[in-house]
């Protein structure tokens, strides 16, 4: 399953989501833990979904044809012909787009690596050990466009956010443009100082998603809302 509306669609515009169904899955091999794709369907005319769809299709994808055929009626949660415009559109850039995301966070994590304000930079390369050597091998194309960075209180958190001028400020990610949240005073607001740390969300915490702006715009944005 894969979300539609962050950078796929990447502009903010559309809600979405993608399921993809690799047909590698063996759902006939404990035909007890699926009932859902092994028992007859009733509203199918009794078709036993890990049988029928092989037989129809060629394909061993009873998952995804049953989410698109029983999920989709029962829910009704089709995309508008708008929205599905929308995310085509998006998918003919995200490669272009995407490289400038990572490019521009690495530059936004150097900088905020420099400031004597920013007590915690989170990001892929910062890591080490086992969780880098896996960034390394999973992310080769980049390493995405979410920075996590502390400023220490909950009051600096808020404040930072309060000073940007140019970052919007939205629970959004994987937007063209820059985004910036304080989770301990929005998202997560109503957890206490202990649920908050079982989170791994401390006071200062700010999440910031890089948009494909110019990266010196990025930078002088966040470096005067850090000052002020």
């Amino acid at each position: 399953m894969h979300s539609l509306t962050k950078y796929i669609g990447g502009h903010g515009t559309s809600i979405g989501g993608i399921i993809v169904d690799g047909g590698n899955f063996d759902w006939i091999k404990d035909r007890k833990r699926q009932p859902l794709i092994n028992e007859p369907d009733q509203s199918y005319g009794g078709a036993v979904w890990a049988d029928a769809v092989p037989q129809l299709t060629g394909a061993n994808i009873p998952f995804v044809i049953r989410a698109r055929v029983v999920l989709l009626r029962d829910l009704g949660a089709p995309l508008s012909p708008f929205n599905a415009f929308q995310i085509i559109q998006g998918l003919e850039t995200v490669a272009l787009r995407m490289k400038q995301h990572c490019s521009n966070a690495e530059k936004v994590v150097s900088f905020l690596e420099t400031q004597k304000k920013v007590k915690n930079v989170i990001y892929p390369t910062n890591h080490q050990g086992e969780i880098k050597e896996r960034a390394k091998k999973y992310m080769q194309g980049g390493y995405g466009s979410l920075v996590g960075m502390d400023v220490g209180t909950k009051e600096a958190g808020a404040k930072f956010i309060d000073n940007l001028k140019m970052l919007y400020h939205v629970a959004n990610i994987g937007d063209a443009r820059s985004l910036a949240i304080h989770p301990a005073t929005t998202t997560h607001s109503q957890l206490d100082d202990q649920a908050l740390a079982a989170a791994g969300v401390t006071p200062g915490y700010v999440r910031l998603s890089i948009g494909i702006e110019h990266p010196d715009d990025i930078i002088a944005d966040i470096k005067q809302a850090l000052a002020a």
